[in-house]
């Protein structure tokens, strides 16, 4: 079975620089795997991508060697294991606050005797090989999603999760069960010590950690602080800046030649 490239960079001690795909199109997340990300993860929770757009995103993403991974909108197995058989080699499920529900999530992940995953890798066999149903349950990697202050608070009942192999640190709705505005990159005392505390019970129970980052300050903080999987902005984020920025520059010092028609559909 291919390799999990994941796996392969945790096995040597490093740590996964990922992307994120929220554009709905197969050409995007190819540019996107041409950048050098060590995993590329495709959101079906937020935005507007479905399960078809995803398997094209897929197939973008195969053409080299980055993960593929995707964010399924929910706890649900009918979803994960589509996305499974699909190809992806990871999954991060949201919310998940209770060891029941992480239970529920890396079952749905894992083949029996280790979980209740129904066979049919009708895409997964031609991108994993042949023998994919034989690796799978050692090379797929299951993220349980800790973004609550309930989640926080069951910290050791799921990270002793049989078969969960990372959890990754949703920022926004972490804080805002803190009584904060959403937000990524937080620098509160009281966030702070959540995330510290994370990583801590990460490190006691041998469970990787991932968190979701605004750009590369806070990306190499946190690996700094311990995260062995960082998320830098996303592809429409990514377009945003640089498109925003060559605007921005056209405009600067060229006065009235360069406003913009209004209503031109250019």
């Amino acid at each position: 079975m291919r390799a999990n490239r994941v796996r392969e960079i945790w096995s040597k001690g490093g740590a996964v620089i990922n992307g994120w795909c929220a554009i709905p199109s197969g050409f995007a997340a190819e540019v996107m795997a041409h950048m050098g990300w060590d995993s590329l993860v495709v959101d079906m929770q937020h935005g507007v991508v479905d399960y078809q757009a995803m398997v094209s995103m897929l197939q973008g993403i195969s053409t080299t060697a980055v993960t593929p991974m995707a964010r399924v909108p929910w706890n649900d197995p009918a979803i994960i294991m589509k996305s499974l058989d699909a190809g992806c080699y990871g999954i991060i499920c949201p919310m998940i606050n209770t060891r029941e529900e992480c239970e529920r999530f890396v079952g749905a992940c894992r083949y029996a005797p280790k979980g209740y995953r129904s066979s049919g890798p009708i895409r997964a066999t031609l991108y994993g090989g042949p023998d994919y149903a034989e690796h799978a349950n050692d090379t797929i990697l299951t993220f349980a999603m800790i973004e609550t202050k309930q989640a926080v608070g069951n910290l050791d009942a799921i990270l002793s999760t049989p078969g969960l192999d990372a959890i990754y640190v949703g920022p926004s709705d972490l804080s805002l069960t803190y009584g904060y505005p959403p937000g990524l990159d937080r620098t509160e005392d009281e966030m702070h010590k959540v995330i510290t505390k994370i990583i801590e019970a990460c490190k006691k129970h041998n469970i990787k950690a991932g968190i979701h980052t605004g750009g590369p300050a806070y990306a190499k903080k946190a690996i700094a602080m311990g995260f062995n999987f960082t998320t830098l902005m996303g592809d429409a984020r990514l377009l945003s800046m640089a498109g925003n920025q060559v605007v921005k520059e056209m405009r600067e010092g060229a006065g009235a030649k360069t406003e913009a028609v209004k209503g031109s559909v250019y």
